[in-house]
């Protein structure tokens, strides 16, 4: 992984304190795209949260008012280049655990999405425990409209909190929603505005991080009972994997760059 110079903040920023861990995206030249460095940083988060049991919650927010436009477009274009190769493999393996990590968090956590959230954006912010949006907030599936298979779960992350048909209008045909509508729907808990969403999450995770040891009980014993769904989270990756790693091949690595247009066919 490579490091920033001392005068550069890191991709990724962590913050520990008062009961509360904080990830924030800090890529956002890039949307806050994903890259396999930022993927790491994340890990590195997770490790932390799950051995620290001061800790009693998590948020994940990101900078620059987006907050994800999904995997990094370099990494994709790559893996496209030879889908079955162990490159491909270890680099959209390890954006997929970036945000597995984060699902599989041992205290609530809530996702703060500004702006917009895309692909395995929205993967992320749907692997959380709560998401918070801004009204405005634009969240696509995106996976369609850029010519491959949805990955890392993605349905089984939307059959969470929607049904059937409305997983299938967004994850299978594409269809983008707000921060608004995504409340209306239930898959956020609650829409409100860019300057004060911040403080509502605080707000949200407060009890848990004044005693970290009883919302680690709680949040596992929320685990084991909401579950599971139809196919385990787990499983879903798998099922997607070499649906998506096909796409990608069709795709090819030229595919990605900024004139070419959506796979069809």
């Amino acid at each position: 992984m490579s490091s920033p110079s001392p005068d550069q903040e890191p991709p990724v920023i962590s913050d520990f304190r008062d009961g509360i861990a904080r990830l924030t995206l800090n890529n956002p030249a890039r949307k806050n795209a994903i890259t396999r460095d930022m993927a790491q940083l994340m890990e590195q988060f997770c490790d932390r949260v799950e051995s620290d049991e001061t800790i009693g919650a998590a948020i994940i927010d990101a900078r620059g008012g987006y907050f994800c436009s999904g995997a990094d477009t370099r990494d994709l274009a790559v893996a496209s280049s030879d889908p079955a190769s162990s490159e491909a493999l270890s680099r959209t393996s390890a954006v997929y655990t970036s945000f597995t990590r984060v699902g599989l968090l041992p205290v609530p956590s809530v996702a703060v999405v500004t702006g917009g959230a895309v692909g395995a954006g929205v993967n992320l912010a749907l692997a959380a425990d709560v998401l918070l949006v801004t009204p405005d907030a634009v969240l696509d599936s995106g996976f369609f409209a850029r010519g491959i298979h949805p990955g890392g779960g993605h349905f089984s992350l939307l059959g969470r909190s929607l049904s059937r048909q409305q997983a299938i209008v967004v994850g299978a045909l594409g269809v983008t929603i707000t921060g608004a509508q995504a409340q209306r729907l239930g898959l956020a808990w609650l829409a409100c505005d860019a300057m004060t969403i911040g403080n509502q999450a605080n707000d949200i995770v407060a009890i848990a991080a004044r005693d970290p040891l009883l919302a680690r009980r709680i949040k596992k014993s929320a685990d084991l009972e909401l579950g599971p769904s139809a196919v385990p989270w787990a499983a879903a990756i798998e099922l997607e994997r070499g649906v998506q790693m096909w796409s990608l091949g069709r795709k090819g690595e030229a595919g990605w760059s900024p004139a070419a247009k959506p796979t069809g066919g």
